[in-house]
């Protein structure tokens, strides 16, 4: 499949960005939260929440921004996934609510049995957070069974099949991994040095998983690799998804925490590119009927709805990125815990 660079095209690539900022930004918070039991002593386990506290929620904007862009652009999309995928959509807002609900309500009261409550609530819907965003990714690369109308004629257990499941897990390995390396950055000490072996047995289990979704793909879910045979020129992205994981245990072995963490984050962006380049011009890969698929075309909205709504985001997203430049250069440096902190 040949890209086509018209306005849908252009709107396809946007939601993308969106999604794209959330699972880069959020991710590490996701990661934080899967590795959060792991530590022990309740002033460390203050530290990985204060590490995430200033940011976690700025970081949903893009989630938010992103489904109100998907509604706008795509609605036949939009109408369809959170029809489709309820149970698996409140499943997912239930665990991102629970986490917030973790992070706020952790440290109100100074009883053992009240913090390891919230300990385990924020852990636990930060993974279950993690998985479902994974699974949703794995039948989006796999197809799901679409009517001639678009309309899901599956249920929620049809969404959990072997490959999806492994997407799931490949995510949380790779949400773990991305917030492993931002502890890194943020921590000092003792803690450090524990968070820096976490971030090496992370980025095993990450490449590993990695390596088995890939190989997968290519035998079960050959339609993904359409585009990039179509224009091989694209296959730049697959390698410069390889230098950034590659980089990775290397900036970690030299002590140079910020580029690890900057090339943990050129590796999320570059899956997410791929798996976009995958499902192009797809919105919703329809299984097993491909003609009944939501694209970018048939599911899109009209021209000058996409037209209007393109020179809002070109106003839009520059805040969007000014606060979070904004918020990120105010809680820079390492984590120190006062009166204020959670």
């Amino acid at each position: 499949m040949n890209l086509a660079f018209d306005l849908n095209t252009i709107w396809f690539f946007l939601v993308g960005v969106l999604f794209a900022g959330y699972a880069m930004l959020d991710g590490f918070d996701l990661g934080v939260g899967a590795l959060h039991l792991f530590t022990r002593g309740d002033e460390n386990r203050r530290i990985l929440l204060n590490a995430i506290a200033p940011i976690w929620d700025g970081n949903e904007v893009w989630l938010v921004t992103g489904g109100g862009a998907l509604f706008a652009a795509f609605p036949e999309v939009y109408a369809t996934a959170f029809s489709g995928f309820y149970v698996a959509f409140m499943l997912l807002l239930f665990g991102l609510i629970f986490r917030a609900v973790a992070i706020e309500f952790r440290s109100k009261q100074p009883m053992a049995w009240w913090r390891r409550f919230w300990d385990i609530s924020f852990s636990l819907s930060s993974i279950l957070s993690s998985l479902l965003i994974g699974v949703a990714l794995g039948n989006m690369a796999w197809g799901v069974p679409l009517d001639a109308q678009g309309n899901f004629n599956g249920s929620f257990w049809s969404l959990i099949h072997p490959y999806s499941v492994l997407v799931g897990l490949c995510t949380v390995a790779l949400f773990t991994m991305h917030g492993s390396i931002y502890l890194v950055l943020k921590t000092e000490g003792a803690l450090q040095q524990q968070v820096r072996e976490w971030s090496r047995s992370t980025i095993i289990s990450f490449v590993l998983f990695y390596i088995t979704v890939t190989m997968f793909t290519l035998l079960y879910v050959p339609h993904m690799t359409d585009t990039i045979r179509a224009n091989p020129w694209l296959f730049l992205v697959a390698l410069v998804n390889m230098l950034a994981i590659a980089n990775i245990p290397r900036e970690i072995f030299h002590g140079r925490e910020m580029r690890a963490f900057l090339s943990s984050c050129a590796a999320v962006i570059a899956l997410l590119l791929l798996f976009g380049i995958g499902t192009y011009p797809n919105l919703v890969y329809s299984n097993p009927q491909p003609a009944n698929s939501l694209t970018i075309y048939n599911a899109a909205s009209s021209r000058k709805t996409l037209q209007i709504m393109l020179i809002i985001a070109l106003c839009g997203v520059p805040m969007v990125l000014a606060y979070t430049g904004s918020i990120y250069w105010i809680f820079r440096g390492k984590v120190k815990l006062d009166a204020h902190s959670y």
